[in-house]
């Protein structure tokens, strides 16, 4: 379905909309609280993007270096192209160690990849024991909606009548009962699994440890529990040192979910040996590159800075308004209109660098500085460039730099707009149908405009001065 029809069928689902208004604008003050109390913020989100900056100068020694040190500590490292290798090597050291069941971490990697799906194809059963991850594969697995809160899009009323029709319980509204509900069901596939699935969050180079970030203590059974261990992630998740650990994990969470710190943060290195109280009897790291390699030394490197907090599509007005699901792939929000047209290609995704305002809320929250607006512009530039926008919008641009080159018939024709937009508002402060550019309308009231213009105003003060 094309973008523009997605963003219409979710602007028309009341429910939807009742979901996204409820939850509107509370992660944004959580996070505004937790930094406000963290003085230091600024000054350690300046190292955070250094760190991140200073890896993907040398990328490719940080890998290997990580790679010497995890295989040091007896764990396999394994290369994936893209999604789909990387599930072929998952499916084949699955088979390799007589695996039936995957209990799963949260991994956008692993949705980036299709894992669930592959992983059913060759008779492996993939059970996801994140609670929002849960609630969305027993929905028909249903993709996320949010790269941290994957099912914010549902109310708990909803999350009811689904555990009842699935579970064969009795309706309940209460979130603790929903929640308890839950853990009684999923408690025996983490006892019962041979295999374990998470994502990581970091991969540290000085330790060969990958470092995962939960909230719900899902991630630490997934890991320690089943004979064999795999961690699945990209290969721009390497950072140098603990040290560096320790600041990356001062500004991810209070920029995800506003908390100093998550309830869990695993770091985990190797398979279990002698004397080990808990632990895999095999691990496993598979590190996806799946576009991120072109990346490195482009435009667009900055984007691989990306610590995946979702602060930014907490910021979006346009996300808060039309949700997860109308990005069209797993990466919603801005990072998904930066992410997608580039791991998918810029032709698969023509609609994502237009969809923002370029109010620049998302740079202005990013933890690792991340210049969005700037990214989806360049991404923007491009389209015009290969001819993928449509003759009509290429053809209005460039007449509009053709006029804007030439002053006097730039502001000629301005009045000329502003003339015909009070003309539309009929004395009103809103404009409810944009003549000659209907489609402006359609879904709001365009504000007429209000005063003199900018040209006026300079005008007059000059006259004023003489």
């Amino acid at each position: 379905m094309h973008f523009v029809d997605r963003v219409r069928q979710r602007l028309d689902d009341a429910e939807l909309q009742h979901n996204l208004k409820r939850t509107r604008g509370r992660n944004a003050a959580s996070r505004a609280a937790a930094v406000a109390a963290f003085p230091d913020f600024d000054a350690v989100r300046a190292r955070a993007t250094e760190i991140r900056a200073r890896v993907l100068r040398d990328l490719d020694l940080w890998l290997e270096a990580f790679e010497a040190k995890a295989t040091e500590s007896g764990a396999t490292v394994l290369w994936a192209r893209d999604g789909e290798h990387a599930c072929e090597l998952i499916i084949d050291i699955a088979r390799r160690h007589g695996v039936r069941t995957v209990v799963k971490s949260k991994s956008m990697v692993s949705e980036e990849a299709g894992l669930n799906a592959a992983l059913e194809a060759a008779d492996i059963r993939p059970v996801e024991t994140d609670l929002g991850e849960y609630i969305l594969q027993i929905n028909d697995n249903e993709p996320p909606s949010h790269i941290i809160m994957p099912v914010i899009h549902k109310s708990k009323e909803q999350v009811s009548a689904l555990f009842a029709r699935v579970h064969g319980t009795a309706p309940k509204t209460d979130i603790e009962a929903l929640t308890h509900e839950a853990r009684a069901v999923l408690r025996p596939q983490f006892l019962g699994a041979d295999m374990g699935l998470s994502g990581g969050n970091f991969l540290i180079a000085e330790t060969g440890s990958v470092a995962i970030v939960t909230n719900e203590g899902n991630g630490r059974l997934c890991t320690t529990l089943p004979r064999v261990h795999v961690a699945l992630t990209g290969i721009e998740k390497v950072i140098p040192t603990l040290e560096d650990l320790s600041t990356l994990l001062r500004v991810l969470p209070r920029s995800a979910t506003g908390q100093a710190i998550t309830n869990y943060v695993s770091l985990l290195t190797g398979p279990r040996h002698a004397g080990d109280p808990d632990g895999p009897e095999h691990m496993y790291f598979v590190l996806v590159d799946g576009g991120r390699a072109d990346l490195v030394g482009s435009d667009f490197e900055d984007m691989l800075r990306c610590i995946r907090c979702g602060a930014c599509m907490n910021h979006c007005p346009v996300y808060q308004t039309i949700g997860g699901h109308a990005y069209g792939w797993v990466y919603p929000g801005p990072m998904g209109s930066v992410l997608t047209p580039l791991y998918q290609g810029l032709d698969k995704a023509l609609d994502l660098p237009q969809a923002a305002t370029l109010c620049n809320q998302c740079s202005v929250v990013c933890p690792v500085s991340i210049p969005l607006p700037e990214l989806m512009r360049r991404l923007r530039e491009k389209q015009m460039e290969q001819g993928l926008r449509p003759w009509r919008e290429r053809l209005a641009t460039r007449l509009w730099a053709w006029a804007a080159a030439r002053p006097a018939l730039y502001a000629w024709g301005a009045r000329i707009a502003v003339r015909y937009l009070r003309w539309l508002a009929d004395g009103r402060d809103r404009i409810q149908v944009m003549g000659l550019a209907p489609g402006w309308t359609a879904q709001r009231d365009f504000p007429a405009p209000a005063g003199a213009t900018f040209r006026d105003l300079y005008a007059r003060r000059r006259q004023g001065r003489a």
